[in-house]
């Protein structure tokens, strides 16, 4: 757990009866977009930022035009800069409970009020439990063939069958060398899925893995139970994807069939004033793509706010207009 340490802008956090616009609740890509476009838009927005994210492990990011290669801290750092221009406070901090209205309060620090919350607070990645696995993660043990592929072209290659979408993983991987082995550890193929496999120029290896073998900082190969080493350059798998999304839950968001809180296109939860984007809602999103859906919450969330600011002057004119009219 991340405790509160300082304000990037100032020594504290924003603290006392003052009600902010928005509360972006997490800093990567699609909360940074999001607060960009709310601060030029002249809204009074907070970004709370607990510096976990997904990305972090990875020296690069791939697939983000004009940022292709980009180590992932120097994206963030560059979007914190640009929306310093436009008075946005970034919090370090952890958020501990939201209260509908919405009180947001930081794990030792205050409570900071907003009209309207956007919850951008990502995903975790649940890896299989193997020697070797974390420490070579976002290096040579990788998830997203667009990500990372192309990095490590023509190379011997594995999957690691954790996971249905393994099979996938390897029929796509094709794309990127003629050397793929799916080692099926826990999974169990049909025979469809063989023929696939096998006719596609994907070799089969039966077999439990142990751990990876690492020399002198690199990947050599997978080590099997049987005692088998299996060469590879990098390996591929598919992760369990556990959203961050317990602040989501606590205000009663509803959920799909598979645990996923339920948004509209803009990102608009069931609950009045929230709002979710990036990989807390879609597994799938990339980088660009969670931009882009903070991008789109923001236009929606700032449209929500201005009919809220007419509607409350268009009541105070009539009030005004009914005094004047009994004097």
């Amino acid at each position: 757990m991340i405790k509160t340490t300082v304000n990037t802008r100032d020594s504290a956090a924003p603290t006392g009866d003052e009600v902010h616009d928005v509360v972006v609740i997490g800093a990567g890509a699609s909360g940074l977009s999001a607060a960009l476009l709310l601060g030029r838009a002249r809204r009074r927005v907070v970004v709370i930022d607990a510096g976990e994210p997904r990305n972090a492990p990875a020296a690069h990011m791939h697939g983000f035009l004009s940022r292709d290669g980009l180590p992932p801290a120097t994206l963030l750092d560059l979007g914190r800069a640009e929306i310093d221009r436009y008075e946005v406070d970034i919090v370090r901090g952890r958020v501990e409970h939201v209260e509908p209205g919405y009180d947001v309060r930081l794990e030792g620090g205050p409570v900071i009020r907003a009209r309207r919350l956007l919850v951008a607070t990502g995903l975790r990645d649940e890896l299989p439990d193997l020697p070797g696995v974390r420490e070579r993660w976002g290096k040579d043990l990788l998830h997203c063939p667009y990500c990372h592929a192309y990095e490590v072209r023509d190379q011997p290659l594995a999957v690691l069958g954790t996971h249905p979408g393994a099979v996938h993983q390897a029929l796509l991987l094709r794309q990127w060398s003629e050397d793929i082995v799916l080692l099926t550890h826990a999974l169990g193929l049909s025979p469809q899925e063989r023929e696939h496999l096998e006719a596609f120029g994907v070799r089969i290896v039966e077999g439990r893995a142990m751990r990876l073998v690492v020399d002198d900082d690199r990947l050599r190969g997978i080590e099997l139970t049987d005692g088998r080493v299996i060469p590879r350059t990098a390996v591929f798998l598919f992760p369990r994807p556990a959203p961050r999304d317990d602040l989501l839950a606590l205000l009663g968001c509803a959920k799909d069939d598979q645990g996923w809180v339920v948004t509209d296109r803009t990102g608009r939860t069931s609950v009045p004033g929230v709002w979710a984007v990036g990989n807390v809602v879609d597994p799938r999103a990339q980088v660009i793509a969670a931009a882009g859906m903070g991008s789109t919450a923001a236009f929606a969330i700032n449209t929500d706010l201005l009919h809220e600011d007419v509607e409350h002057a268009a009541a105070r004119h009539r009030a005004h207009r009914a005094t004047a009219a009994l004097t």
